[in-house]
């Protein structure tokens, strides 16, 4: 996009008077950075952190101005809390995510916000035509959750279920290269997505929106913000599960996803290995902390067998999942091999359980499928109490 293009928004955004009604929000600098990609328009507002809760309005006008705009396909327009130094009343950077803290119930302006929940009440309202929705976690990085997450996804939809896939992972969205999708998501109905598709899976992510080289130099508030209008503001119905695939670690997204909606479970994928492990029961803890069922544990890369010889290789450790899925009492899903074949079509685009459904690792996938199945429908047993030193 050009500087003109900014300019555009810019000049719209000027008739969006203050919070107070005095001035515009272009001259007071409340503007961020534009983020344009396509017909996708991204920016936040800076307003006083006490009255957040009544700048909806404000929002939803700014939004409302922005998406008047010949061109504009869908607006993410997120209040914030922390005034930038270098706002657009000032200067027009290249564009980027605007690393601001972003108030967490912001939502887009084509529906009236939703109420927030009463103090003390537990009830978590779900996504309307979507049944369970299974978070897919781990204590660290580098364990292969998102291709595990995508397989389990198409191991649910082999078993015969309508199945959704969002990846929640803002900092380092996989999913897209992992299904071999790219292009934008079609806006609908004002400011609803329609997901993108790819091997029967409905699949959502932040990866479709920027650019993959972008860096997403967000703070914690504005992930949640993004990932509340993801689950929020996409046409997922009708799915009988979504699957979603959680950034590494315990932070904000997972918290916003314990928070914003009622998950049927969580899934802990980790390799055998000690330190490996010592994340893992992080994750289970966090869980437990806010109430989400675990559904078991995966222990990924689990052994290898050298294709010449057929003979078997332990090369982290093996085991080590299972026996502690027993210590703490949660299932115990299964073990996937390392194998070349799964990494080479993870890594093409062409996910395993989709283009060899009958060979043995999409048998592997496919088992543990089933078992998360039986165990969010049977209701999984929550996190055991486990106490970190």
């Amino acid at each position: 996009m050009t500087a003109l293009d900014q300019e555009r928004i810019l000049a719209s955004l000027r008739a969006v008077a203050g919070p107070d009604g005095t001035g515009d929000i272009v001259g007071l600098g409340l503007v961020s950075d534009i983020l344009i990609n396509g017909g996708k328009v991204m920016f936040s507002i800076t307003v006083d952190a006490a009255r957040a809760h009544e700048m909806e309005p404000l929002r939803a006008k700014a939004a409302a101005a922005v998406n008047a705009i010949d061109g504009v396909e869908s607006t993410l327009v997120i209040l914030t809390a922390e005034r930038r130094g270098n706002s657009m009343a000032t200067s027009a950077p290249p564009p980027r995510p605007a690393p601001a803290r972003a108030h967490a119930h912001s939502s887009p302006a084509a529906h009236p916000p939703r109420p927030a929940p009463q103090p003390g009440s537990s009830a978590k309202p779900g996504i309307p035509g979507v049944g369970a929705i299974i978070a897919v976690a781990s204590g660290k990085g580098g364990v292969g959750k998102s291709t595990t997450a995508v397989n389990l996804a198409l191991g649910l939809l082999a078993n015969g279920l309508k199945v959704g896939l969002l990846d929640a992972d803002i900092y380092g969205p996989s999913v897209p290269r992992l299904l071999g999708l790219s292009g934008r998501p079609e806006a609908i109905e004002g400011r609803t997505l329609k997901p993108m598709e790819a091997y029967g899976l409905k699949a959502m992510s932040m990866g479709f929106l920027v650019e993959e080289e972008t860096p997403m130099i967000w703070r914690g508030p504005m992930v949640m913000s993004a990932l509340t209008q993801m689950l929020r503001e996409v046409a997922w119905a009708p799915l009988d599960v979504l699957i979603v695939d959680m950034p590494p670690g315990t932070g904000d997204a997972q918290l916003t996803m314990a928070q914003q909606v009622p998950l049927a479970g969580a899934v802990i994928v980790s390799t055998p290995q000690d330190l490996a492990l010592i994340d893992a029961r992080k994750g289970l803890a966090m869980f437990r902390k806010v109430d989400v069922p675990v559904l078991g544990i995966v222990e990924n890369m689990s052994y290898f067998i050298a294709p010449d010889t057929g003979k078997r290789y332990d090369i982290f450790g093996h085991g080590g999942a299972e026996r502690e899925a027993a210590r703490l009492g949660v299932p115990f899903l299964g073990a996937v091999p390392i194998e070349m074949v799964i990494r080479e079509t993870s890594d093409a685009g062409k996910p395993v359980v989709a283009t060899d459904p009958d060979g043995p690792h999409a048998a592997i996938y496919k088992a543990i499928a089933t078992k998360v199945w039986e165990n969010a429908k049977g209701g999984a047993r929550p996190a055991p109490a486990i106490v970190i030193e």
